[in-house]
């Protein structure tokens, strides 16, 4: 996984150094993608993914901004720890964090659920987004010499509706987040850190493919008050928007990007 591979310069002007967690695809490459255009120098973070996030950040170069992949499995201390360190050595210390990473984990009944599948979700939703928000405040916060930053988490408006059948912990481990996000920003907001939060809707990506795909997207598609499924780049845009001066007010804030549902 180590060292990251793929960093290039550009012509855009740096607005930044932003982490991108679980980044090689969908909603984490789509946010990679908006915030190099923007001005960001991003980190594209992948577990597995390396190739699927080299092509991430070839498209990032290619139209004149600056990226690099960096392989780490933020569920576990110490390969984030090293993601930050090496983000320092290569970018410098980050000023903006989108904890993207997750899964669907295992889609299963309650009383089904054990303690290994327990582990891989909220290791992998919950505690890979404190791991890195804990990294990201000890190079933000003014206590340890930093200027400040934004904290992005996302969560799911699985958080606030429950979930879909089998998915009541996947449920469990966004609603989590939500409060975690209201209870860090409660700690770090006179420190100069926003913390805010999105919950996406359904969103075209893979994470959908283990529950129906395409078929449960049309399927749920007429209940959803737009009339649609939404697409990652709608989740990046928001995500932008909430790491920029524009959002300079929010806090402790996790808004909702679901059509309506």
């Amino acid at each position: 996984m180590w060292p990251p591979v793929g960093a290039e310069s550009g012509p855009v002007v740096p607005a930044g150094v932003l982490i991108v967690t679980g980044a090689s695809r969908g909603i984490g490459a789509a946010c990679a993608r908006v915030a190099a255009q923007a001005g960001y120098r991003v980190v594209v973070n992948y577990h597995r993914s390396r190739d699927a996030a080299l092509n991430v950040v070839a498209a990032i170069t290619k139209a004149g901004g600056q990226a690099v992949a960096m392989g780490a499995d933020v569920s576990q201390q110490a390969e984030v720890t090293r993601l930050f360190a090496e983000t320092d050595r290569v970018f410098g210390p980050v000023t903006a964090l989108i904890n993207n990473a997750g899964i669907g984990g295992a889609i299963l009944p309650v009383e089904q659920h054990t303690e290994t599948t327990l582990n891989e979700l909220f290791f992998t939703n919950t505690y890979a987004c404190i791991l890195c928000a804990g990294a990201a405040v000890r190079r933000m916060s003014p206590r340890f010499g930093g200027t400040g930053g934004v904290i992005v988490n996302i969560s799911s408006a699985a958080a606030r509706l429950g979930g879909l059948p089998g998915m009541a912990v996947y449920a469990a481990s966004k609603g989590a987040i939500d409060s975690f996000t209201l209870g860090l920003a409660h700690e770090v907001g006179k420190e100069g850190i926003r913390v805010l939060g999105i919950r996406p809707g359904m969103i075209a990506t893979d994470i959908l493919e283990a529950i129906g795909g395409r078929d449960l997207m049309e399927r749920v598609a007429p209940s959803i008050p737009l009339g649609r499924v939404g697409q990652p780049q709608e989740i990046a845009q928001a995500a932008l928007w909430l790491l920029s001066p524009a959002a300079s007010y929010l806090h402790g804030t996790t808004i909702d990007v679901s059509g309506g549902r």
